[in-house]
């Protein structure tokens, strides 16, 4: 699915974040389900966060693309507060912050959300692959392990 979405409809889909010149095609791709990442067309390396320049070969060939969405953790904590543990049905369900490596590249790594993982279970180098929920009205990727199933009904889970 790729839809032409316009800056001012992305601002309406997210209005809570900051978005720029630089991040806004990684965010339209959250719209379509597609994990977009910055790309340096001169080395090839990619990068995360986004950047108008690539970090390694301080080119300007910036594009981004989109990516597998398979990785593993690299590190974890659980987070019993805040906007993400507000949206669990039990209160002793944390919210599972993960950094997770993308395969694409070694030291790629995106911070997000673990689902469909009992707090216990998650483990440093644990395989993950990318999944969606809906926040607020707009997609945000999450990951889960490597086979679970999807039986989230939306928000963090």
């Amino acid at each position: 699915m790729n839809v032409a979405v316009t800056d001012a409809e992305l601002v309406e889909r997210y209005p809570d974040v900051a978005l720029d010149h630089d991040n806004k095609a990684q965010w339209k791709g959250f719209l379509s389900h597609r994990l977009l990442i910055a790309h340096c067309g001169d080395c090839d390396h990619w990068f995360n966060p986004p950047r108008p320049m690539c970090p390694r070969c301080w080119a300007d060939l910036v594009e981004h693309h989109e990516v597998s969405g398979r990785g593993r953790v690299q590190w974890f904590t659980l987070l019993f507060q805040g906007q993400g543990a507000a949206l669990h049905d039990e209160a002793d369900h944390p919210t599972i912050a993960v950094v997770v490596e993308l395969e694409e590249q070694p030291g790629l790594r995106v911070t997000s959300t673990l689902i469909g993982c009992p707090a216990g279970e998650v483990a440093c180098d644990m395989a993950v692959e990318l999944d969606w929920q809906d926040f607020e009205g707009a997609p945000i990727p999450v990951f889960r392990p490597v086979g679970s199933k999807n039986t989230t009904k939306g928000g963090y889970g």
